[in-house]
């Protein structure tokens, strides 16, 4: 049988001590006990809210096979029946594992951050490079202290292809995670005014996240997007640690994977992009100029990373848009139907003009309305007001129509939205349903956009239980 860790490799990596009989090995690493799988070793890490100690029975009951636990913990926990190892701190333990995980990783590996898209480059390049090979990638958004030590610790030992993607809200916070992973490509998909309350401008932002190019592996490559107004800024601090291969994605004539053209369509892409010396075609199965930009970058880090690019490519035609990130659903209504754009995870101003040029590229039926339902962008600091007033322009200059603002931090652009454009506001996400529900109509298309804590998600699910998807009849 083959394990992800052998009982004696899981010891020796997090220096534990081991107590009871140790099975011959785990088949993951887990620490929610709400998605552990038998076999799988749970480390009960405390976190901000929870202590996962307390969880200890109910991952036993689950079938995990190794408890971790800390030092300080046993007394508690030493009447359960269950092989344990002991450690001083168990998310120091997960960390040692994963860069245990990391030494023997026979694969390349990537690496991705940036203020908005790191999410939807990291999915499609699990999506393209499981083409052409095994690929491990990060489990939804797992890019944090914990997320990222938890992806290296469940990573394979033959697998060819590794994708990390690596948050961050405040500076410092890339640089430990980063020399875990070690990357071979390292991308930075733009810098943007995302978490701008914890930074003084755009150039801290950009230098938080230079710190992933701390982390490259001797010969490895930084990938910048060129069209960033930082990208010179990002390429110096990138030859500053010492990073060999410096290269870019983008329109710009400096980019080695350069966009030479590209169609929009409401439901695809299609793009033309040099890659070396020559020319490849792709069609891009998620909507949205941003999603072509995203597509040059996994060009880019396939071809770093010594993949077929033609069959990379041809593997894009058919990637699909991620829950909460331009994820579409059709919903039938009144004897017709209308179009809803699930953009409910995240928002900052970047990704804000992203969902409304993809509003505006979206048909409508008949006499159709576009619908942007836009809540609150937060962690802005006292640029907030400005910069949630500013989405007026772009609102303005996409034509649409009725407009549903939620969160406080909405009113700012409330206000200043012209008069020709209906406009209602409400402070909590659950009114803002309420009224959705009732405004909608056949040939609609409405697009729900906010950051994740205003709870946005919830308006997408009270349309999805209130209107059943369309049968296409």
């Amino acid at each position: 049988m083959s394990y992800l860790w052998t009982a004696e490799a899981l010891i020796e990596a997090t220096g534990g001590r081991p107590l009871g009989q140790m099975p011959a090995g785990v088949h993951g690493i887990s620490i929610d006990t709400r998605t552990l799988q038998a076999g799988d070793a749970f480390f009960a890490i405390t976190g901000e809210t929870m202590d996962g100690h307390d969880f200890a029975t109910a991952a036993i009951k689950a079938g995990a096979s190794i408890l971790v636990i800390a030092e300080g913990k046993l007394p508690a926990l030493g009447r359960l029946i269950a092989p344990m190892i002991v450690v001083p701190d168990v998310l120091a333990a997960l960390e040692a594992l994963g860069v245990a995980a990391r030494e023997r990783a026979k694969g390349r590996v990537i690496a991705v951050t940036g203020s908005a898209g790191k999410t939807t480059t990291k999915e499609a390049l699990r999506h393209a490079l499981g083409s052409v090979g095994s690929v491990h990638a990060s489990d939804k958004s797992f890019n944090n202290h914990w997320g990222v030590p938890l992806t290296l610790a469940r990573l394979p030992e033959d697998t060819e292809y590794a994708v990390f993607e690596i948050g961050m809200n405040h500076p410092g916070e890339i640089r430990p995670l980063v020399k875990m992973v070690r990357p071979h490509v390292a991308i930075v998909t733009l810098v943007a005014a995302a978490h701008l309350g914890f930074f003084r401008d755009l150039d801290e932002i950009a230098a938080a996240k230079a710190e992933i190019f701390e982390g490259i592996e001797p010969g490895g490559a930084a990938l910048i997007n060129r069209d960033d107004p930082r990208a010179n800024l990002l390429g110096k601090m990138a030859r500053d640690v010492g990073v060999e291969h410096v290269l870019g994605f983008g329109e710009h004539q400096r980019s080695t994977y350069r966009l030479i053209n590209c169609v929009l369509n409401a439901d695809h892409s299609t793009m033309t992009a040099r890659v070396g010396r020559r020319e490849v075609v792709a069609r891009i199965g998620t909507p949205g100029r941003h999603m072509v930009q995203n597509a040059l970058a996994v060009l880019g880090a396939a071809d770093l990373a010594g993949a077929d690019i033609d069959r990379v490519a041809l593997a894009l035609g058919d990637l699909p848009a991620q829950q909460g990130r331009g994820r579409r659903h059709v919903l039938a209504h009144g004897g017709g139907f209308f179009t809803l754009i699930d953009e409910s995870y995240n928002a900052n101003p970047a990704s804000m003009k992203a969902a409304l040029d993809l509003l505006d590229a979206t048909p409508v039926e008949g006499d159709g309305r576009r619908i942007a339902v836009l809540g609150d962008m937060l962690e802005l600091g006292d640029q907030s007001e400005r910069l949630h007033a500013e989405l007026s322009e772009l609102i303005v200059d996409r034509g649409i129509s009725h407009v549903l603002l939620g969160g406080p931090h909405m009113k700012a652009l409330a206000e200043v939205l012209p008069s020709d454009i209906a406009v209602v506001h409400r402070d909590e996400a659950d009114d803002l349903g309420r009224l959705l529900i009732d405004t909608v109509q056949p040939g609609d298309v409405v697009m729900v956009k906010s950051s994740k804590g205003i709870g946005f998600s919830r308006i997408v699910e009270a349309l999805l239980n209130r209107f059943p998807a369309h049968s296409g009849n």
